[in-house]
């Protein structure tokens, strides 16, 4: 049996934490960040078509209902993550992996593909059908939303070696290098900062940004550039247009 078979299939009690809330109100301290990528990266129309692959249990879809978005479906290959936003009352979240899904996809008839924490989870020969599925699925203008281990992140073995079914970590060029050898017409990627929110949030915010700049003078110390463009967090935030 495949070893992915075996951990998805208790994906939620195989974790120390478990990845699914006990209710829906305990999604709230998410709210600040979905949201915020919600109204920067996806369409403004709120009737557009949007698949999210391996949704988990449905927290995005949640909060994309609550801004408006209704044409919103989403699969996960793991069976409890599926039953967890039966639970939590999220509708629209179904038991599918992300190639059979984007396979039940007409030719550009999606106006936004989201893979948030799963192409980390591809072998290199699936990350390049991942891509191609998606580049057929899209409209002209539609994107592809991906977030993912940094690996140009001094601390990303904490993602990359903090589940068994990942198999690799990207930097800014490795993925704009599969999007764009797959037809994309542009990709830009961003730091995953903290999104201040309260008190705390804030703090947050202000501390990374003083070792945000430590780290940029260690790159330029080494590497005599500047490091403006570096991204530190532990995982990065790729949006490709078609």
């Amino acid at each position: 049996m495949d070893y992915r078979e075996v951990l998805y299939q208790r994906y939620v009690q195989s974790r120390l934490t478990s990845p699914a809330p006990a209710s829906i109100e305990n999604l709230a301290p998410r709210s600040s960040y979905l949201e915020r990528l919600i109204r920067l990266h996806f369409p403004y129309d709120r009737n557009a078509v949007i698949v999210e692959v391996g949704c988990g249990h449905g927290a995005l879809i949640h909060f994309a209902r609550r801004l408006g978005y209704q044409n919103v479906t989403g699969f996960d290959r793991s069976p409890e993550q599926v039953a967890a936003a039966r639970r939590l009352g999220i509708d629209g979240v179904r038991e599918g992996d992300l190639f059979s899904a984007l396979r039940a996809q007409a030719n550009e008839s999606v106006d936004v593909v989201v893979a948030f924490d799963v192409i980390e989870h591809l072998t290199k020969d699936e990350l390049m059908e991942f891509a191609a599925a998606t580049h057929r699925v899209l409209r002209c203008g539609g994107r592809c939303i991906v977030h993912t281990p940094n690996g140009g992140s001094p601390f990303f073995g904490m993602i990359r070696y903090g589940d068994l079914t990942h198999e690799q970590a990207f930097t800014r060029e490795a993925i704009s290098q599969l999007f764009l050898a797959y037809g994309f017409s542009s990709i830009k990627s961003y730091e995953d900062t903290p999104v201040p929110r309260g008190i705390r949030s804030a703090a947050r915010w202000i501390v990374w940004k003083c070792i945000r700049g430590i780290l940029r003078l260690y790159l330029a110390a080494e590497t005599g550039a500047g490091g403006k463009d570096h991204i530190l967090t532990q995982n990065l935030l790729a949006v490709a247009v078609k």
